[in-house]
């Protein structure tokens, strides 16, 4: 009996543990469905991931320390698409930046052209009010000179002093037939060509002709300056959106992004200090770009700051007409003793008064002026070019700010505690990261960074180029009020004594104000080649009840601008 106990006792001992053992099923054997789910989603149809979790003995980045659900196939999509992902993201941050300078860009180039239209008109209207029976040949020199305006604003070779010259050589025969001779006779072209030469050697619109240089010169080069200087900043930022990243870029973003699923740790986020030391390594020759982009609108705010007085092509070209109506003046003025001295060089006959049918009117001004409305501070080019620096300055630490902009718009763990960082999950992230240009050490991520590349140096080069033209302008700080800047401006162009410039505007001169609103509505008959749009300006202008006293508002012409520019940069955006 005392062995049988012992016995019993192990018989009951085994009886119980295969009873327990049939009621503990077996654990499950662990499947990579959640893994292949997520995959599925960036490549669908593709059967790269294994059922099970294996060694991922042929993978090269996101090395297991045991089972993985990734394969190397997969490890390559993943790098694929950590690389388009980082794309964009830039492309993100950039939008409203480029969107703000391709829309002035282009409101900017519309509105130049629309100055430039006005100026040409103004022009225009003068000679048709003041020189009836000189306008028809005068509108022709009016039109080349403003069209070479135009070119030369959108980056044309042509010389603004040649540009000048022809106007004078070409207006001074159809003076001197209509004004200082009243019924000359059609004059011949070698007649023509003679008074062309006496017209420089004999100075005879005295020193307006160098005003005329000297303000159109400063004003449209600062204008096409400015212009390029936009059209830069969009190559600038289209180039930089669409950035190729190495392959050493594409391994730490997919460590950083993808490794955690092979893990199946499909909740797991990377540590935002981590994030930021592998997008600052990535961007690292991007950065380089920061320097020279702060510059650029440093300068580019300085050259706006300068763009006023005879910098100012608004107020230049707006007040053209004035300048060419007192030049026409002056020669009146001189009328005998040219018609002499120009007698004796271009023909052997003395010189004879013919009567004209159109002499009263076009030897005494006429006094009934255009009528231009007074215009109040609304949207001018002015106005615009400040309100754009201002924008553009919130922008100036771009490239400096763009890891910040990635991390923060992607997921990642704000406070760096239970996160991904690159192996495996910790409490809390530490990683010191030294910056040195683009020598930047990130120890175990293993992101080698080299100088800039080429593409980076290009931009760069061109930076520097615009930023020394911008630079180049030099225009004069002038700490006076705006009405004796002006005046100063007006009479500037070294007239002397001898030129006897004073007093040529006479009372009842033709001023316009030197900045409109933007598109706005003229309060008189243009009458010239804009004729059908002047008419339906005025038409709405008789519908709205409006007086000389009101232009229209400034306001409604530049949201249109704004729906107009929208499509075409909105359009371009898709395009890059």
């Amino acid at each position: 009996m005392s062995g049988a106990g012992p016995a019993l006792c192990l018989a009951v001992a085994v009886l119980w543990g295969s009873i327990a053992g049939q009621q503990q099923p077996p654990e499950p054997e662990p499947t990579c469905q959640q893994v292949r789910t997520f995959f599925q989603t960036l490549q669908p149809g593709l059967k790269w991931v294994p059922d099970t979790p294996g060694p991922g003995s042929d993978l090269q980045v996101c090395i297991p320390r045991g089972p993985t659900c990734c394969s190397r196939k997969m490890e390559e999509k993943y790098q694929v698409t950590a690389r388009l992902n980082m794309e964009q993201l830039l492309q993100s941050a950039s939008m409203e930046l480029k969107f703000l300078i391709i829309q002035n860009a282009a409101v900017f180039q519309e509105a130049f052209e629309i100055v430039v239209r006005h100026a040409r008109n103004y022009t225009n209207s003068m000679f048709k009010n003041q020189y009836q029976n000189m306008a028809p040949r005068a509108f022709k020199s009016v039109g080349e000179l403003f069209t070479d305006v135009s070119l030369y604003i959108l980056g044309s070779d042509i010389s603004v002093n040649d540009m000048i010259n022809e106007f004078f050589d070409g207006l001074f025969p159809a003076i001197f037939s209509h004004l200082i001779n009243p019924g000359f006779p059609e004059i011949s072209l070698e007649m023509t060509e003679c008074l062309r030469g006496a017209r420089r050697d004999l100075k005879v619109f005295g020193n307006f002709p160098k005003m005329m240089m000297t303000q159109v010169s400063k004003s449209l080069q600062a204008t096409r300056v400015f212009l390029q200087a936009l059209n830069l900043g969009i190559e600038i930022i289209n180039t930089t959106d669409h950035l190729k990243f190495s392959k050493d870029c594409g391994r730490t973003l997919l460590r950083m992004w993808y490794c955690p699923y092979c893990q199946s740790l499909m909740m797991a986020k990377p540590c935002a200090g981590y994030c930021k030391v592998i997008t600052q390594g990535c961007l690292a020759s991007v950065v380089e770009i920061d320097r020279y982009w702060r510059e650029y609108i440093r300068s580019l705010e300085e050259l706006v700051k300068g763009m006023r007085g005879i910098y100012d092509m608004e107020h230049v070209l707006l007040n053209l007409f004035s300048l060419i109506r007192d030049s026409v003046l002056y020669v009146q003025k001189n009328g005998g003793k040219l018609s002499s001295t120009i007698s004796k060089l271009c023909t052997n006959s003395q010189p004879r008064q013919y009567r004209s049918a159109y002499y009263p009117e076009d030897l005494f001004i006429d006094k009934k002026v255009l009528k231009v409305a007074h215009v109040e501070h609304e949207e001018t080019l002015s106005s615009r070019r400040r309100e754009l620096i201002m924008k553009l300055k919130s922008y100036s630490n771009f490239y400096s700010s763009l890891s910040e902009y990635i991390c923060t718009h992607s997921p990642v763990v704000p406070n760096d505690t239970f996160c991904w960082n690159g192996q495996e999950i910790v409490e809390r992230y530490s990683h010191q990261g030294v910056r040195n240009g683009v020598k930047v050490q990130f120890g175990h991520h293993d992101l080698k960074t080299k100088g800039p590349e080429p593409v980076i140096n290009q931009i760069i080069d061109k930076l520097k180029h615009i930023n020394q033209l911008l630079r180049g302008m030099s225009i004069p700080r002038r700490k006076t009020s705006d009405r004796n800047l002006d005046e100063e401006e007006t009479q500037s162009g070294d007239c002397d004594d001898e030129d006897d410039c004073d007093g040529a505007s006479g009372d009842g001169g033709l001023r316009v104000k030197n900045q409109l609103r933007f598109l706005a509505e003229l309060a008189y008959d243009l009458d010239m080649d804009d004729a059908p749009l002047n008419k339906q300006l005025l038409n709405r202008q008789s519908k709205d009840g409006a007086t000389a006293n009101n232009l229209g508002s400034g306001q409604a012409t530049l949201n249109h601008f704004t729906r107009v520019t929208f499509s075409v940069a909105f359009f371009l955006l898709l395009v890059h």
